[in-house]
């Protein structure tokens, strides 16, 4: 994966409706877009910005069971998530260099396919692979 490229960075919140205010706020922007994931049990909200966008992820109920187990509960900067072009060839990569994927993935996302690997035990890092849906 030279020279990749960060997708967004993942933000678990306790309402949802506060920390988009507070975003608002804070950068004086309004969410790019919003999606409500029953499926999955999130609700999200994405800021961007020029370099990076901010993903604000909700918990919602009993349905966030595979979410909670991928990026845990934890309320705060949660993982990052990097663009790939072939998220086969990405996964193989990760899992070549000693990452772990995630049961469960991967799976419909966000923005497209995903793929999260259990925490990275050297930096301390939750790593999420997408590969957007062309739209």
């Amino acid at each position: 994966m030279t020279g990749f490229r960060i997708d967004h960075l993942g933000i678990i919140v306790s309402d949802l409706k506060s920390a988009t205010e507070r975003f608002r706020g804070l950068t004086g922007s309004e969410p790019a877009y919003t999606k409500e994931m029953p499926e999955v049990g999130l609700r999200i909200a994405t800021f961007e910005a020029e370099n990076i966008a901010i993903e604000l992820i909700e918990y919602q109920d009993e349905h966030s069971e595979l979410a909670k187990k991928s990026m845990g509960e934890d309320i705060g900067i949660n993982h990052l998530s990097i663009d790939v072009a072939n998220l086969s060839q990405a996964i193989a990569e990760m899992t070549n260099a000693g990452m772990e994927l995630v049961e469960g993935f991967p799976r419909e996302g966000a923005h497209g396919q995903v793929a999260f690997f259990k925490r990275d035990q050297d930096t301390g890092v939750l790593f999420e692979i997408c590969q957007r849906n062309s739209d």
